[in-house]
């Protein structure tokens, strides 16, 4: 995946170090998002390499995501590109497995590998609540108007969403969000738990820039180690859990041994 494939897919990445960003880089259609840049993201989520420690979304301009981009969803509206539009063409079988490929380009923000925070200020919409909703955190600002529109278009939320946001607040609250396809404001979505942190628009990146810089201070496996535990906690029984936690902490035990056998 070059630059120029990045970029003409409407995004921009860059690794600093442990820290690699994704950026949405439409801002004249809000970061409306596209079939090309899902399969782009699940790209990059494949390149990203295994000394980054965060990984860190966001849009361009005053929006995070508009949610998908309206001509997709109309016969050769794309321009050239591969539209939604198109998966009427196909198969029941077919539609699922193309689904599929474009969840990839969310699910990968859940690798154990590295913390993914979401910035998002702005309209966070369908396809972008749910890029949000894919990341282990979101820093919002005080601006932000999450919406889960898909029920309005007739349509369901099929990219990974649905998932983290009862996860996040809970099956009656998450039913409503959805169904009725409103839009929850920081204040709202500090208060059930949807966001991490809100702040204002001008104190977004200085709040970002603390939260990485203490993400990355604790040793990686450390980290690693306690995201892969907490993300698989809620479907295992507490015993199965005591397990998994005995088990991960010898592999940490082991590591810091031979880290202090290599000092000698």
């Amino acid at each position: 995946m070059t630059p120029d494939d990045i970029a003409a897919a409407g995004l921009r990445f860059q690794v600093e170090g442990a820290v690699a960003t994704i950026t949405l880089d439409r801002p004249e259609v809000r970061n409306a998002q596209t079939p090309t840049m899902w399969r782009t993201l699940a790209a990059i989520g494949r390149e990203i390499p295994d000394e980054v420690r965060v990984v860190v979304v966001r849009g361009e301009g005053s929006s995070f995501s508009a949610g998908l981009d309206r001509a997709m969803l109309e016969p050769g509206g794309g321009d050239g590109q591969e539209t939604v539009a198109a998966l009427l063409a196909q198969s029941d079988d077919e539609v699922s497995a193309t689904i599929d490929e474009y969840q990839q380009g969310f699910t990968f923000l859940r690798d154990p590998r590295f913390v993914s925070i979401a910035v998002v200020q702005g309209h966070a919409v369908g396809a972008g609540f749910q890029l949000a909703l894919s990341c282990d955190l979101r820093v919002v600002a005080d601006d932000v108007q999450f919406s889960m529109k898909e029920s309005a278009l007739g349509l369901v939320p099929d990219l990974t969403g649905t998932k983290p946001l009862v996860e996040s607040v809970g099956y009656p609250r998450a039913l409503e969000i959805c169904a009725t396809a409103r839009s929850v404001g920081a204040t709202e979505a500090l208060e059930i738990g949807l966001v991490t942190v809100a702040v204002p628009a001008a104190d977004l990146d200085a709040t970002v820039a603390d939260l990485v810089s203490a993400l990355t201070a604790p040793m990686p496996g450390a980290v690693r180690e306690t995201k892969a535990l907490l993300q698989a906690a809620s479907g295992r029984s507490l015993d199965d859990q005591r397990r998994f936690e005995r088990e991960a902490q010898i592999r940490r035990f082991r590591e810091l041994a031979g880290l202090l056998a290599g000092q000698d």
